[in-house]
Order: structure tokens, then C-alpha cells, then sequence
């Protein structure tokens, strides 16, 4: 059983940055593919970002490509989430997941694992 805990986040003016961590417990974190997903009030929870068991593949939703990185230490056992250029849309609560996929999934109902979440929330 994996288990994940998020933090980070909080309240970032538009155009400002900030960052979100993820560290796991309870399996091997460095055989995981890993993914942020968000969920915006009232919307589906849709893929952010996912990054290979390795680091060496990143997938990103169109809506966050060139302003969001996603990248992971797997001797910290703990995926990372930067985000740059924020948008009052970027306003969601944020969640890390894992899968028992060896590619990045980008649907939701292929990842076993989930954190509890953390809310980013972008004013304008």
C-alpha cells in the first residue's frame, strides 16, 4: 500500500509561482510512475502532469505545458510540482497519484493510489 502526502500550495497572486511536493510511503516509490491531478470546483479531475518511474519521461496536459514542471527524487521518495505563470484557471485542488501502469496514464480511473489534496488558489 502506497501512501502519499501532499503539501504545498496555498494563495498566489496571477503571474506568480509556487511549488507543491509529494512524498510517498509504504511501497517502492522508484518503481512508480507518479502524476499530478487536479479537481476545480463543480469540473472533473483532470491530469496535470506525470513523470516515468526514472524521471526521464514527463507528459503534460496542454493546459499547463511550458509553465508547469514536474519532477521527482526517488532518494527522498517525493515527486515535485512547480508552477510558474499562475492563472486564476490553475485554481483547483491539487492531488499526486500513482498507478500500477508502467506508462504515464492520463485518465483517472487507471491510478490506484491518491493523496488527500492540497488548494492552490490563484487571485486575479
Amino acid at each position: 500500500q502506497v501512501h502519499l502526502v501532499e503539501s504545498g500550495g496555498g494563495l498566489v497572486q496571477a503571474g506568480g509561482s509556487t511549488g507543491l511536493s509529494c512524498a510517498a510511503s509504504g511501497g517502492t516509490f522508484s518503481a512508480y510512475v507518479m502524476a499530478w491531478f487536479r479537481q476545480a470546483p463543480g469540473k472533473e479531475r483532470e491530469f496535470v502532469a506525470g513523470i516515468s518511474a526514472t524521471g526521464y519521461s514527463t507528459d503534460y496536459a496542454d493546459s499547463v505545458k511550458g509553465r508547469f514542471t514536474i519532477s521527482r527524487d526517488n532518494r527522498r521518495n517525493t515527486v515535485y510540482l512547480q508552477m510558474n505563470s499562475l492563472k486564476p484557471e490553475d485554481t483547483a485542488v491539487y492531488y499526486c497519484a500513482a498507478p500500477t501502469t508502467s506508462y504515464i496514464p492520463q485518465i483517472r480511473n487507471e491510478y490506484k493510489y491518491w493523496g488527500q489534496g492540497t488548494q492552490v488558489t490563484v487571485s486575479s
